[in-house]
């Protein structure tokens, strides 16, 4: 299950930045959230922060980045912020790394949405690049205590987003009883296609009964640099290389049929992270390409790493045999995976940024944020807290670094620390 969620607004200045990459973050009082620009290095900078700290899967990189660019850098209001949001669970693809995507893109254009990706992906593809050959003396106790601190993190942090999405998105009993709906509909089935559902009945809904949504202003709305008819060839190259590919891969593993495997697999999953997994295993161990022991090692380093679960593909990519493996397959199977979840978010964008300015529209957005925040609520419980919290000592590891975030806003490399040291010394403990 894909979801999506963010910490809320509590006032920080520069003082209490703990950790900080790139250039100096503007002071939030001298923002204005209406569509002010920033720079492809800003931009790049931002996200390598979070690609080597953002632990815990799909699900918690969503609130990383509500707390990263709605709270702490007011580059997002947190309605465009959950609009764009759920624009990316409507798509195939890997949903955080398209919320990334999309950030870069609205932010600083094409170059910033490279940067983003560049930046958010290339921690964790160069570590698992390399993790074939540490995989084995990565077992045993110790290990096994740290990559479970690294769902507590992950259960630390979505908690915190769901509290602020709650403040913000769900303001009347209108949407709190939507949110209460897609939460029951994603406790019913953690399928993607419910996923969908529930947005799309929260936005049906919000239709019917959000009448105090007021359209986008200008400043409100997601603005790219590009219009229609640039949307409109992106959606057709997405479409091209998904029939277009097939003809040139041929039989066995080669280049093209790599792109070809890899291309499809990004096009066609919906929900990200986990729910690749079987395609990817259909795509590279049912042809005999890399057997199962190796797939699973991949699965387990990829849980451990920060940054996209979708970097498995560099990982798959680098094992593939004969000339189709090492770094130019590792390169070729990264950009193949994430190219159509990103060809998609790109061409609708300016699409939606003209719908968006109707009064129908804010109602349906309205409806679909708080749809957005009973799909994180479900998250948080199925597979959250569910895998992380097996014990006592979980849930008290877990409540700490969640009054961390919540009281003083610390960030999340002291969470990360807290988590995995404190499972590594209760797991020593024998508690």
């Amino acid at each position: 299950m894909s979801i999506v969620c963010r910490s809320y607004a509590f006032a920080r200045n520069d003082r209490t930045a703990l950790f900080c990459f790139g250039p100096k973050r503007h002071d939030p009082h001298d923002i204005d959230m209406t569509g002010q620009k920033r720079t492809a290095s800003e931009v790049f900078f931002a996200f390598l922060k979070l690609g080597v700290s953002s632990f815990g899967g799909p699900i918690a990189h969503i609130a990383y980045f509500r707390t990263e660019f709605v709270q702490r850098r007011k580059w997002l209001s947190d309605s465009q912020f959950a609009e764009l949001l759920a624009l990316c669970q409507f798509l195939p693809g890997p949903a955080s790394s398209q919320l990334g995507f999309g950030i870069g893109l609205t932010q600083a254009g094409p170059l910033g949405a490279l940067s983003a990706f560049v930046a958010f992906t290339l921690p964790s593809a160069l570590l698992l690049f390399g993790f074939a050959a540490l995989l084995p003396a990565f077992s045993g106790a110790i290990a096994d205590a740290a990559i479970h601190g690294l769902k507590l993190v992950a259960l630390a942090v979505v908690a915190h987003g769901l509290v602020g999405m709650l403040r913000s998105l769900t303001p009347d009993w209108q949407r709190i009883a939507i949110a209460a709906l897609a939460l029951l509909v994603m406790l019913a089935s953690n399928s993607a296609w419910f996923q969908l559902a529930a947005i799309a009945l929260g936005g049906c809904a919000g239709l019917a009964v959000c009448r105090g949504a007021l359209p986008r202003n200008g400043g409100e709305r997601l603005v790219t640099a590009y219009g229609r008819g640039t949307g409109f060839a992106l959606l057709a190259a997405f479409v091209l290389l998904l029939l277009g590919l097939p003809l040139l891969a041929g039989d066995g593993s080669s280049m093209p049929a790599t792109a070809d495997a890899f291309y499809r697999a990004g096009a066609l999953v919906f929900g990200g992270g986990h729910v690749v997994l079987p395609l990817l295993e259909e795509t590279v161990v049912q042809p005999g390409w890399i057997d199962a022991d190796q797939f699973i090692a991949g699965y387990g380093a990829a849980q451990a790493v920060p940054g996209p679960m979708f970097t498995l593909a560099t990982y798959l990519g680098a094992l593939l045999p004969g000339g189709s493996g090492g770094l130019p397959g590792a390169l070729l199977a990264t950009l193949m995976i994430f190219l159509p979840g990103f060809l998609l978010l790109a061409g609708i964008l300016p699409v939606w940024q003209r719908l968006s300015s109707r009064p129908s529209a804010a109602r349906f957005v309205a409806g679909v944020n708080a749809a957005v925040v009973g799909i994180l609520g479900a998250a948080l419980y199925d597979p959250v807290f569910t895998s992380a919290a097996a014990s006592i000592t979980d849930l008290a590891i877990a409540a700490l670094a969640f009054a961390a975030l919540l009281r003083w806003n610390v960030s999340a490399l002291w969470i990360v620390a807290w988590c995995v040291g404190a499972r590594i010394a209760a797991a020593q403990a024998g508690i």
